[in-house]
Order: C-alpha cells, then sequence, then structure tokens
C-alpha cells in the first residue's frame, strides 16, 4: 500500500500545479528511485485522460556520462528531452539522486561544455512556460541521500518534505490549501507591483535594485514543490551594492561557501569566497550574462526552517531572500539570457529589512505589510 502522503503528493502536482487535461501529452522525466512516486502519478495521469510519458534515468546516469562522453556526446541534445521540451503539454522533471556528490570531482569545464549544450532545454522551458505552451513542475522525490544532505534521519526527513509541501496527514485537502497560500501571496504582490526601488539591509546585505516595469510572480506551487517565494527579475542595470550570502551554493555538485559579491550598474564586478572560489568565478565567466541577476525573490515558506543543501527547499526559507545570476524568466520582465540559473541564499531574520521606495516591508524575517 502507498504511503497516503504520496498520493496527496502526486494529487498536487497532477491536479493543482500542472491541471492535467484529456488529451494532453505529459512528460516525466525521473530516475528509478522514484518509482513509488511515478506509478500514483501515471494512474492519475491516466484517469484524467491524458498521455504519460516516462523519461527514466538509471542510477548514477551523469557520473557515468562524465567519465565516459566524448566532446561530441557532452554536445549531444538527447532528441526525447528535446521533443518534451518543445512539443509536450506538461512536463515533470523530479529528482531523485541516490548520490548527491557524484559529480563533485567532475571537471567543470566538461560541465560548463554540457550546460551550453543543453542550454536550448532551459530557454524552451523559459519561453513555453511564460506564453503557457508548457505546464512545468521540477520537484524531488524523498530518499536517504537526501536525507542524509539535511543531517536528518529517512523519517524524520519525509516528514519535512510533506510538511513543507503540504501534503501530510494534517493537511486534509492539499489543492485547498494551496490555493489559500496563493491568494496569500498574491496580497503581497498587490501591493508591491508598480514600484520601483527594492533596498535590502542587514548585517549580510546593502543592496539596491530597481523592479520598474517588472512583474512579480506568485510561486505557489506550480513550478516547484515544496514552494512558497515571490519573485521577479531586476532590471538588468540597476543593482548596486554588495551582499554576502549566508548559506553555501549548491551548483553542479559542488557547494560554493561564504560568497560575497559586488555590484555595480547591475554587473558582479567582483566576487569571492571562502570554498571552491575558482568554480565560482568560472560560472560567472560562463557567458556576459552570467554576471547580471536574474532573478530576486523573497522566501514564505515557514515549514521551512533549516538549511538542507537542497536549493529547492532552500531558497524558500521562510526569512531569506534569494538572487539567481544568469538567466531570468521571461514573464518577469527580465532579458538577462545564460546558460547558468544560479540561486543564492541570504538569512534575513536578524537585524535586516527591506525597502520599497523608502518604505520599511519587511523586517526580520516577516512582511510588514
Amino acid at each position: 500500500m502507498a504511503d497516503p502522503r504520496v498520493e496527496k503528493y502526486a494529487q498536487i502536482l497532477v491536479d493543482y500545479s500542472t491541471k492535467v487535461k484529456p488529451g494532453e501529452l505529459v512528460a516525466i522525466h525521473t530516475s528509478t528511485a522514484a518509482e513509488e512516486l511515478v506509478q500514483v502519478m501515471i494512474g492519475l495521469i491516466l484517469e484524467r485522460g491524458a498521455f504519460p510519458h516516462v523519461i527514466l534515468d538509471v542510477a548514477n546516469q551523469e557520473e557515468l556520462y562524465y567519465t565516459h562522453a566524448t566532446d561530441e556526446l557532452l554536445d549531444f541534445v538527447p532528441r526525447f528531452h528535446k521533443m518534451a521540451f518543445e512539443e509536450f503539454d506538461v512536463l515533470f522533471k523530479i529528482r531523485c539522486e541516490t548520490n548527491t556528490r557524484a559529480l563533485s570531482q567532475v571537471d567543470p569545464a566538461r560541465q560548463s561544455r554540457r550546460q551550453k549544450a543543453l542550454s536550448p532545454l532551459l530557454v524552451a522551458q523559459m519561453r513555453r512556460g511564460a506564453d503557457n505552451s508548457l505546464r512545468w513542475m521540477s520537484t524531488h522525490f524523498p530518499n536517504q541521500a537526501y536525507a542524509m544532505e539535511a543531517e536528518m534521519g529517512l523519517e524524520q526527513y519525509k516528514n519535512f518534505f510533506y510538511r513543507a509541501c503540504h501534503a501530510d496527514e494534517s493537511t486534509p485537502d492539499p489543492v485547498a490549501h494551496w490555493q489559500g497560500i496563493e491568494r496569500q501571496q498574491q496580497r503581497l504582490i498587490d501591493f508591491i507591483q508598480g514600484h520601483d526601488q527594492v533596498r535590502v539591509l542587514g548585517p549580510n546585505a546593502d543592496l539596491t535594485l530597481s523592479i520598474k516595469g517588472r512583474t512579480f510572480m506568485n510561486a505557489c506551487g506550480t513550478n516547484n514543490l515544496p514552494d512558497g517565494e515571490i519573485y521577479t527579475g531586476p532590471v538588468e542595470n540597476s543593482t548596486s551594492g554588495w551582499v554576502r550570502f549566508t548559506y553555501p551554493a549548491i551548483h553542479q555538485g559542488r557547494a560554493v561557501e561564504g560568497i560575497e559579491l559586488t555590484f555595480e550598474e547591475g554587473k558582479v564586478v567582483q566576487a569571492t569566497a571562502k570554498a571552491n572560489q575558482d568554480f565560482l568565478l568560472r560560472m560567472l565567466d560562463s557567458d556576459p550574462g552570467a554576471r547580471y541577476l536574474g532573478e530576486f525573490a523573497i522566501g514564505t515558506n515557514y515549514e521551512i526552517d533549516r538549511f538542507t543543501r537542497s536549493i529547492l527547499f532552500d531558497e524558500k526559507i521562510g526569512g531569506s531572500f534569494h538572487m539567481a545570476v544568469g538567466a531570468g524568466y521571461p514573464e518577469t520582465g527580465s532579458v538577462n539570457k545564460s546558460v547558468i540559473h544560479w540561486d543564492m541564499i541570504c538569512d534575513m531574520r536578524q537585524d535586516s529589512e527591506i525597502r520599497l521606495d523608502g518604505e520599511v516591508i519587511y523586517r526580520n524575517g516577516q512582511f510588514t505589510i
């Protein structure tokens, strides 16, 4: 018998996040380790009259690829993936890594080359997501590897995971719950929308940026699960000042710790890190857009109250803000393009505030509006 929380979780994904409809083409890109969830999802998708297609990875597939692939293969875009991103109506990306450190020793140059080759998939996702021709969802399925990264036991992690997704026993109607979160966050967006200057102040930041003419998006379980943030793409040349990110920034299996960035006219002009600084600089030099911001966001999920080493969770921490260097989401008004989109998180729960055109709207991890 399936864990009832898995059934609730699948219901959120199929009926709320992507609203699967009869006749639609639905892709599920995942690994063999997520079979329990995929089985439930396939049943629900079929009941909705849609056509499920599973793109399945085996354990350690990425590690095998980097170990054996020639340069020609690193440049190859898998045809089934290309079809799913460019032609399907719904795309689920469900990560369930059995070894989260598998790529930590891979040559960054090979990773960068592979990332550039796959960048058209990210472009297609953002473009089609913006025009509503693709409904995509990126999520995880809890397992031992993620529990170890979060320094929890497996059952403790599962409880944490499903609580953060509002798919636990205390949520009788998970779809209705996420609809309520959507309304709450929309109230914040309605207040913020139409303003110009944002200033972030605290022991870890003195930063200004413009959101003039940009659209804030309501991240309420439609593209990520767990979710809980409001975000936009700042005006590309507007960011100035500095920020010190309080949590490690994890990208391509590497944890870069103690990142501090300084901005002038929107561009990162100085970047340092206490660990893996060379990797940070290499990623920032991926292309011209990698040194500009594609996203500014405020986390609102207070069920996520600790760092887990998973960006899917950590960027949603209630009482934090995060920024992404690289590609922006077109639906926000961002025009920044890059092969990377790398989120970096800063805690705001102590002696910190956010001002909107001079008015304090957020203090010590909580909105004041």
